[in-house]
């Protein structure tokens, strides 16, 4: 068994995520995501799929990006998909 760094739960099922800057362990996808997904530098929630980076900055969406003045992102709104 091992604790979850984020929640403190000691669980049989905790797993291990390794990065360039070590291991981690959490117990859930959930703490996982709390512990090392970025924060939107705009509306603050956390960035689960592809993001958006800008000159070391991230943001969720190119709209969050924009909103802080990130004018060279453009997001495929419209785009034919056919």
């Amino acid at each position: 068994m091992a604790t979850c760094e984020v929640c403190g739960n000691d669980y049989d099922m905790s797993f291990d995520i390794h990065t360039k800057g070590g291991v981690h362990t959490y117990d859930s996808f959930e703490c996982a995501i709390q512990g090392m997904a970025p924060t939107c530098e705009h509306c603050g929630c956390r960035i689960v799929g592809h993001g958006v980076e800008a000159s070391g900055h991230w943001y969720c969406c190119a709209h969050c990006a924009r909103e802080k003045g990130v004018s060279e992102i453009v997001d495929r709104v419209g785009a034919a998909t056919h």
